[in-house]
């Protein structure tokens, strides 16, 4: 049996939650409601159970099911890689942005300074 750290547990929460994000709704309504009372919501599996009727077993099978479910759609998909990699490459950007505008203001070309600053608010406008 594998033990979770503390860092751990709190990374699969939070790999769960993005991939949540990303395919919760191919999930059946059942899966997604467990998943997001489990890993959304801090349930227990017990109150899980309660709450929908059906068993703590069945709560963890459902969560087990679903998690291989979300990670089978990334690796097909991709969607949360290519996602971190376009932030990544947007950052970039924005750094050649700044850069630009920093070129203009030394050569005192306000077209320049002003082409950077649009590049950098349309930036803004895609990351969060």
């Amino acid at each position: 049996m594998t033990v979770l750290l503390v860092g751990d547990k709190m990374e699969k929460l939070v790999k769960i939650g993005i991939l949540l994000d990303f395919y919760g709704k191919l999930l059946s309504v059942k899966q997604y409601q467990i998943m997001e009372l489990y890993y959304l919501n801090d349930f227990s599996l017990s109150e899980i159970g309660e709450e929908l009727g059906i068993s703590r077993q069945s709560v963890f099978d459902t969560i087990k099911r679903s998690e291989e479910k979300l990670n089978s759609f990334e690796n097909e998909l991709g969607l949360v890689d290519k996602f971190y990699s376009s932030q990544d490459t947007i950052r970039d950007i924005r750094e050649i942005a700044a850069e630009i505008y920093e070129i203009g203001k030394c050569e005192g070309n306000k077209e320049i300074m002003d082409k950077a600053i649009g590049i950098e608010e349309r930036i803004s406008k895609i990351l969060f």
